[in-house]
């Protein structure tokens, strides 16, 4: 049978003093959910005392249910946002205890405990002058849209490159806004591979992501980019393999894994 969560009853959101949200946890209220694909659902949150969060940063959200049994996941965040505001975009799980929950039953209004943004390593600052890389699979990309938007939101004007490897066009996330990015800012290029199926007319049929296909698209080491790289384990190890053989220098690429070991999606 399975485990029936609930929102905090009666929770109130407290105090309006400035603080730092990190190892505590607190209350957050939903106050926007969206639709990114059949699947996946963006929630806008917002966190008194929070005051912004580092592109690449995660929190952690604890449920309980009316037994007592809590459960905790980690969720990236995928706003850039310098107030007391964030977003999470959580993809449901086929067999998944949490993500089912906030998918699809989680109102707005409804509040919910976390414990976060925290992570000072997988993160993106607007006081980097390299060009950056960023290499996606699946839902990985959440953690690389924070950095793109925190960069369209600075002034600092070092290139993008988003390499999104998915299944097909039907479970992209921020579909929209990455192919506005990608016609109208001269600060994001964005280049996909389709492992499943292809938009209509696409050059390439569908395949598995490749070390040819990865190094093709790619900045080249020789122009020494920091490279973030997100996605399940097997998909960050053997594409972090593959920039270390092609000579990226191991200090420049980080990398962040989630989930099972599923392969290059």
């Amino acid at each position: 049978m399975a485990t029936t969560f609930t929102a905090i009853p009666g929770a109130r959101s407290g105090t309006r003093e400035a603080r730092a949200v990190s190892t505590a946890w607190h209350v957050a209220e939903v106050v926007a959910g969206v639709e990114e694909n059949a699947t996946a659902r963006t929630l806008r949150l917002r966190v008194d005392g929070l005051m912004g969060h580092l592109a690449g940063q995660h929190i952690d959200i604890r449920l309980t249910a009316d037994d007592g049994y809590t459960a905790i996941r980690s969720y990236s965040v995928a706003s850039a946002g310098s107030d007391e505001h964030l977003e999470i975009t959580v993809d449901e799980l086929p067999d998944g205890e949490v993500s089912p929950y906030l998918v699809r039953d989680l109102a707005v209004g409804d509040r919910l405990e976390i414990r976060g943004p925290v992570g000072g390593w997988f993160v993106w600052r607007p006081s980097s002058g390299n060009r950056v890389q960023l290499i996606g699979g699946g839902s990985g990309v959440v953690p690389l849209m924070s950095m793109i938007r925190a960069h369209q939101a600075s002034t600092n004007a070092s290139p993008f490159k988003l390499l999104y490897s998915l299944r097909s066009p039907e479970t992209s996330l921020y579909r929209d806004e990455l192919g506005r990015l990608d016609q109208e800012s001269a600060k994001l290029m964005v280049d996909y591979v389709y492992t499943r199926s292809t938009p209509e007319g696409w050059p390439v049929p569908p395949a598995r992501l490749t070390s040819d296909t990865l190094l093709g698209k790619i900045f080249p080491a020789e122009e020494n980019p920091d490279v973030f790289v997100c996605g399940q384990t097997v998909f960050v190890e053997t594409v972090a393999d593959w920039l270390v053989m092609a000579g990226y220098s191991p200090g420049s690429i980080k990398t962040e894994r989630f989930g099972g070991t599923g392969g290059l999606r």
